[in-house]
This record gives structure tokens, C-alpha cells and sequence, in this order.
């Protein structure tokens, strides 16, 4: 953490305000002119209408000292004031070397707090709050300033994010260290469950493309015990894959699975369209090619296992991005 880039460090603090209970959207504000904003947890969609919290995200080559916050609390007074956005219900100082003891000090101590930004404004917040205006502390920001709650002003210490980051699914993928242990994949109920049916309908229609008669459903299956065995296989896969799916959306970043789905499309689509004498052969030689893919550049990586990358071609196949059963067949 030591080494992160400014950039680095406010995306890892948005990352670690994500995982906070409370919270209907998060966003970061990057870029200049963002009038003090740089991550916002807001409690509804609504936004700056309703309650919200900024976190003002630090990295400096030492804990923070005064200088360092009286300018940002003077544009959090001042761009309230002129009604850029609501007074947040709690600003927050997230710093990557964490806060000095003065500063601490100011920070538990509102009283002082406010008299230490008074005390500093001319000198570091007049002209530095922006360069578009001088922002001189009178009349009315003065009454405003007056009555403005500074209690709002806090910190939050580095060992604090980092305990919260762990619990996230960001953690492994920022700093290493492995994904947590996979639960074993449920084994598929005996009846098939209402999502299963589109990649369901395609296999029994490859086996009876491999029969030379129809498969109208599960119970015909049943007379035909070798491609029974081979059905319960395939489920057994598909489950495999649903339960990465599931592993992910708590593990690694939104968009990850599907990252791997492409992957393995990518990897087993030229055998599919390949020509083939049945279905069945057609969806037999895409699983065994999807056991031969390699993802290794995918953060599930190691959480993958074979059956899973065979069970996300019926998942694909449940999507008709992969189809068994070729037009002319």
C-alpha cells in the first residue's frame, strides 16, 4: 500500500466503501474540480438528497498533518455552502500513511477543529479552495461557517480499511494471496429445476440425433442407460459451473465469470461449428475440448476446476450460444 499510485489508493478505498452495509450506491469522483469529493457512500439512489458520507482519500509520503485537511474541510464548508451538494452526514479522511497526532487530535476534538480552519483560512484556504474564486471568509460563509457541525469530520485508519478490504471480493485480486476455500458443488436434484431446461432440451435432442429417434423427455431417456450415465454426467457439470458462478459473486469482481464464460466459448466454438455426424458427437468433442482450455489469466483460475469449465458449455449451451443440433440437422 505504501507503493500505490493516488489512483491506486482511491480505488482502493471505493473498493473497501463498497463492501459497507448501508450504502445503495458508491462512486468515485476522480479527476480535478471535484470540489472535495473523492469516494461518496450515498444511502439511496437519491443520491446527494438523502443521507451520504465522503471519504477523502490521501496518500502522501507522511501521516497527515493540519495543513493537510484545512483545505479540504474548507471545500466541503464552502461548495455546501453554495449548494453544490448537501452537507454529508460524515466526512472522512482515509489516508495511506495514516494521520498524525495533532491532526488526530483536531479531528476528535470539533471545537478545535473549527478554530484551527478559522485560524488557517487566509493563508491556505482563500486561495487554494479553487483558482477560480477568491474565497474569503465573510459575511454570510462566515455565519455559515459559524454554524457549520464540524463533529462530521473524522478519519479512518489504515488498519481499519485493510481488515474491511479482506472481507471483500477485491482483496485477492489487489493484493495476492490466493481466493478462500471453494464449498463443494451441490449435486443436482433429482428432478431438474426450471433453469436447466433450455441446455436439458438440446441434450436430449443430441441423443436422439445419436439414436436416430426422438428423445421427447426424461423418462424415454431412462431406457437408454448408457446415455442416462452420460446425462447425470453433464449435470453434474453444469452444477459444477453454477456453483463457480455463485463462488465468484463473492470472491472476485463483478464481470469475472463472465470473463471465464468468454474464455471458454472462445476456446470450444470453432469444434462446435465443426462438422460432426450427430449431435451428440458434436457435444461430446466441445466438452472434452473445454477440459483442455486454459485460464489461467482469469482470477478464478485456481478455483477452477475441469468439470467446470465442460459444465459452463451446457451453461452456454443453456444461452444458445452453443448449440448441439447444427441447422441442416
Amino acid at each position: 500500500m505504501q507503493i500505490f499510485s493516488p489512483d491506486d489508493w482511491e480505488g482502493f478505498t471505493e473498493e473497501w466503501a463498497s463492501s459497507l452495509t448501508g450504502y445503495a450506491i458508491v462512486r468515485r469522483f476522480a479527476g480535478s474540480g471535484d470540489m472535495g469529493l473523492d469516494v461518496a457512500g450515498f444511502n439511496d439512489a437519491a443520491g446527494f438528497s438523502a443521507l451520504w458520507d465522503n471519504y477523502q482519500c490521501k496518500r502522501y509520503d507522511h501521516p497527515l498533518r493540519p495543513a493537510d485537511i484545512h483545505v479540504e474541510i474548507g471545500k466541503i464548508i464552502y461548495y455546501s455552502w453554495l449548494g453544490e451538494y448537501t452537507v454529508p452526514r460524515r466526512h472522512y479522511f482515509a489516508a495511506s500513511r495514516g494521520v498524525g497526532t495533532t491532526a488526530a487530535k483536531l479531528l476528535l476534538d470539533p471545537k478545535k477543529l473549527r478554530e484551527s480552519v478559522r485560524l488557517a483560512w487566509e493563508k491556505q484556504c482563500r486561495h487554494q479552495i479553487t483558482t477560480t474564486a477568491d474565497v474569503a471568509l465573510t459575511g454570510k460563509l462566515l455565519s455559515y461557517f459559524d454554524a457549520f457541525d464540524f463533529s462530521i469530520f473524522g478519519s479512518k485508519s489504515v488498519l481499519e480499511l485493510i481488515a474491511q478490504h479482506e472481507t471483500t471480493k477485491f482483496h485477492a485480486i489487489r493484493f495476492g494471496g490466493g481466493l478462500p476455500p471453494r464449498p463443494a458443488p451441490h449435486f443436482p436434484p433429482a428432478e431438474p429445476a426450471a433453469h436447466e431446461s433450455r441446455y436439458i432440451r438440446q441434450l436430449l435432442d443430441a441423443y436422439g440425433d445419436h439414436l436416430g429417434e426422438q428423445v421427447p423427455d426424461l423418462a424415454a431417456l431412462a431406457l437408454q442407460q448408457p446415455l442416462q450415465r452420460d446425462f447425470s454426467r453433464q449435470r453434474e457439470r453444469f452444477y459444477s459451473a453454477e456453483a463457480l458462478r455463485n463462488f465468484s459473486r463473492d470472491t472476485v469482481p463483478e464481470g469475472t465469470f463472465d470473463a471465464l464464460q468468454e474464455e471458454i466459448f472462445q476456446g470450444v466454438v470453432d469444434i462446435c461449428e465443426s462438422s460432426h455426424s450427430t449431435g451428440f458427437e458434436r457435444m461430446k468433442a466441445t466438452v472434452s475440448q473445454a477440459a483442455q482450455v486454459a485460464s489461467t489469466s482469469n482470477p478464478l483460475a485456481p478455483a477452477t476446476r475441469v468439470q467446470d469449465r465442460q459444465g459452463i458449455c451446457h451453461q452456454l449451451a443453456n444461452e444458445d450460444r452453443l448449440n448441439w443440433m447444427s441447422p441442416d440437422e
